[in-house]
């Protein structure tokens, strides 16, 4: 790189984009706390009182849920801002996910929601990621889909969380674009989904000269829908269902993936699917790899 272009060696990276790199006898441990701090103070959270979760679980927002926000940008910029914080902070990513889909028209219940998560901030504000070295480079993904859970609309969540190396690479929380009819298709569109996130990692490892296990592994909780990408006479009337199929089991084919069934229980997904309890958050933060090296001994 230094041959092509000028640069200039500033040492280790400390901070970059907002993000703190801590390196511990453990791993490489990245954080915002600078950046929530600074949150907290600019919508006057700093003596607020923490809360265990960042949504409530069983509160459901819909479009007009209450009076009208009297800052709707206000609102916009909080929400830009908390999905930024989404990088190291996988914990909040359902919640951010749900409030940010009333942006153009904002209620005073909209805000109580992100007020929510600004409290659940204050909790742990040097909540981060520790990513150690295991040696190996297998790709393993889980994903689960909560079906037809919009009262809106009856749009099911895609949820899913990629680990490369034992380490958390990438997740996602999104609202399916269309209406399942049943859990399993919600459940198959999710996997669709990690699907393309799995073959991207897969190529961008390759391209950062990585050499990574194939197949990568594929989770879900759901027989119905591993049963589907591994049928190859299943036929779907519906076309977007139809598209995932051909997907999936083309890479199944090529052995760049194999599906596995993971019991409910042990599924990590239900965090980026909906609100769950403060001990639920706290468990599933541990499983994640998350941690708080500013938290006292």
């Amino acid at each position: 790189m230094h041959s092509k272009f000028h640069t200039k060696d500033l040492g280790k990276l400390k901070y970059f984009l907002g993000v703190k790199v801590s390196r511990k006898k453990r791993g490489i441990f990245l954080s915002q706390r600078k950046y929530v701090l600074d949150l907290l103070a600019e919508t006057g959270k700093m003596e607020a009182k923490p809360c265990s979760t960042p949504m409530i679980p069983n509160v459901h927002l819909t479009k007009d849920d209450g009076d009208p926000f009297d800052n709707p940008e206000r609102h916009k910029r909080l929400v830009g801002k908390l999905n930024y914080l989404t990088v190291t902070r996988p914990d909040i990513t359902y919640a951010v996910s749900i409030v940010s889909q009333f942006m153009s028209t904002p209620t005073v219940k909209h805000w109580t929601a992100l007020e929510q998560i600004l409290c659940y901030l204050k909790r742990a504000l040097g909540l981060g990621i520790l990513y150690n070295n295991y040696g190996h480079a297998q790709i393993e993904c889980f994903t689960d889909a909560d079906w037809a859970g919009s009262k809106v609309d009856r749009q099911s969540t895609t949820g899913f969380y990629v680990f490369v190396g034992g380490n958390l690479a990438s997740w996602k929380s999104k609202k399916q674009n269309v209406v399942s009819r049943s859990s399993a298709k919600s459940e198959y569109r999710a996997m669709a989904q990690a699907t393309c996130e799995i073959m991207w990692l897969y190529h961008l490892l390759i391209e950062i000269g990585i050499k990574t296990p194939m197949p990568a592994k594929l989770g879900c909780d759901n027989q119905a829908a591993i049963h589907i990408a591994l049928n190859p006479v299943y036929h779907e009337r519906t076309k977007h269902i139809e598209v995932d199929c051909h997907f999936i089991r083309e890479k199944i084919q090529e052995n760049l993936i194999s599906t596995s069934y993971v019991k409910t229980g042990e599924q990590l997904g239900d965090i980026f699917t909906k609100a769950l309890n403060g001990t639920r958050v706290e468990y599933f933060c541990n499983k994640l790899g998350m941690i708080n090296i500013y938290a006292p001994a």
